[in-house]
């Protein structure tokens, strides 16, 4: 892939996954938010690859930093999901199967580790994300499926404008 390209994917998946973190879904009760980054996340990583995902990722974390947004726990955390769901993907591939249970493994791990760098217990972290454990379950693959079109749809593109 010509680095044009790869640069200008990487930043445009940076944005979507910047955006779509600064956007958190309210639960029923306080501290069940869902950020909208991480179905997202897992589709990126299975579509466009580890190294993509990471880097898109880390940027995105970088922004936050900058903003404000985020804070170094926070950056912690979402390192350790991405580390998971990378690992996940990598090893088990990018099957609709994997894709779904990634993103609930990768946030209960960065949520025990949480708990453990804290010194709190991590039941109830863990109990707090639960609903977005479920929606980022139920809508990993669809954005995967999407993501994958709009890929191929791009590929299309450039190979004909390359005519």
């Amino acid at each position: 892939m010509p680095k044009t390209r790869r640069l200008t994917e990487t930043a445009l998946l940076t944005a979507l996954l910047t955006i779509s973190g600064a956007i958190k879904l309210p639960g029923l009760i306080p501290g069940t938010e869902f950020q909208l980054s991480a179905p997202l996340a897992v589709a990126v990583c299975g579509v466009f690859g580890f190294s993509t995902y990471m880097m898109a990722g880390i940027l995105s974390s970088l922004i936050g930093l900058i903003l404000g947004t985020q804070t170094l726990l926070h950056v912690g955390v979402a390192m350790i999901f991405r580390v998971v769901v990378g690992i996940c993907v990598g090893v088990f591939g990018a099957t609709w199967p994997v894709l779904i249970i990634a993103g609930p493994i990768g946030s209960s791990v960065a949520r025990i580790t949480l708990g453990n760098i804290i010194g709190k217990a991590a039941a109830p972290l863990l109990l707090a994300a639960l609903p977005g454990m479920v929606y980022t379950a139920l809508a990993a693959w669809p954005l995967a499926l999407l993501l994958k079109r709009v890929k191929a749809q791009t590929e299309r593109v450039m190979q004909s404008v390359q005519r």
